[in-house]
């Protein structure tokens, strides 16, 4: 091998390695603000480590899931503002095993830049950090790419990982959902991170708005209420699951309401979703208008104010939305599960 320095090096292909470990001594900082029982040592190795204490769990099953932020991203670009797409991050993976009723235990991330921006990736990483704290689940790890000619200038491209823990005897599966049981709505922070690319296409390619507009029903930039980070369920939940039932749950991501509680009740039941039930967002309003979005695309693409369904007996509702209000969580009573003859949808909105 020729050992000339007057090669060709890494760096000249657009691949800065110096800069991305002076990354990593940042990250390690970051890390910090999100300890958690279990972890073992820092970040740097080429795993991350975790020792859950099963002491007290019969049968412990592990719940994962991966998600990334979508389009939503383009919005961040545009405003060069990226300090709260870490939390849409987290969120969506949280949120996501919540629904079995499994506690987050760790968090990993996937950074990919075309240039390593250092200053924009640690911003992003403090909010994955933020994200982390709100789902009271470590930050364990994670990988920051450089890849030149993948990605536009000072654009990247996010996904994560997490890992949850339940009792298999607690684990929440829809399979104690009957007829009588009521639908509850816990309000969401806005469009969350799902139905972006409709989003863009509405506002700026049909309407000509721009991430500044400012629009008076909202009270704020279009962008700054596009970048509201979706909202983390994980201390909520977990809280009502200590003594209270809950019998199914539905993160309502993409498909909307329409499509995810069908998720989680048996096929032998139907939700029937009431109209008017619940306070719908300003932002879906002026979208389904711009747009001129069917009330059927609006329930099948975005929360309308929805961000989870849980799934209670009936004489347990009332205890449930009293105990959501003192934590200061607004939710409503949505619906009902009712008998389902088996030609007919498993939603209904009356």
């Amino acid at each position: 091998m020729n050992d000339s320095t007057e090669g060709l090096t890494y760096a000249d292909s657009g691949v800065d390695i110096d800069k991305a470990n002076q990354l990593v001594e940042k990250i390690k900082k970051i890390v910090k603000k999100t300890p958690r029982s279990g972890v073992i040592g820092g970040i740097g190795g080429f795993g991350g480590l975790f020792s859950p204490n099963l002491s007290n769990i019969k049968s412990p099953v592990l719940v994962s899931s991966t998600d990334g932020v979508g389009t939503k991203l383009k919005i961040a670009f545009k405003m060069d503002k990226h300090d709260t797409i870490g939390i849409d991050l987290v969120a969506m993976c949280v949120n996501d095993i919540l629904v079995q009723g499994a506690k987050p235990l760790f968090f990993l991330d996937y950074l990919a830049m075309g240039t390593l921006n250092n200053t924009t990736a640690e911003i992003v990483i403090n909010g994955i950090a933020e994200g982390c704290i709100q789902a009271e689940c470590a930050l364990i790890g994670g990988e920051t790419a450089e890849m030149p000619g993948m990605y536009q200038k000072d654009e990247y491209d996010l996904s994560g990982f997490t890992v949850g823990l339940v009792d298999n005897e607690k684990m929440i599966d829809g399979s104690n959902i009957q007829n009588g049981h009521k639908l509850i709505g816990l309000a969401s922070s806005g469009i969350h991170s799902n139905g972006f690319s409709l989003v863009r296409k509405v506002f700026f390619e049909k309407c000509g708005y721009d991430v500044n507009t400012k629009i008076e029903e909202l009270g704020t930039t279009l962008g700054e209420e596009l970048l509201k980070p979706t909202k983390i369920y994980v201390s909520a939940i977990l809280s009502l699951l200590r003594n209270l039932p809950i019998h199914g749950m539905a993160h309502i991501t993409g498909g909307g309401i329409e499509e995810n509680i069908i998720r989680s009740i048996p096929e032998a039941c139907k939700a029937v979703i009431k109209k008017g039930s619940w306070d719908i967002l300003p932002i879906f309003d002026i979208l389904k208008k711009q747009g001129s979005i069917s009330d059927i695309e609006m329930n099948r693409t975005f929360n309308n104010g929805i961000g989870m369904i849980l799934v209670v007996p009936s004489d347990s509702a009332e205890d449930v939305l009293d105990r959501l209000a003192v934590m200061n969580e607004k939710a409503f009573l949505i619906g009902d599960v009712v008998s389902r003859n088996g030609s007919e949808k498993q939603t209904k909105w009356v």
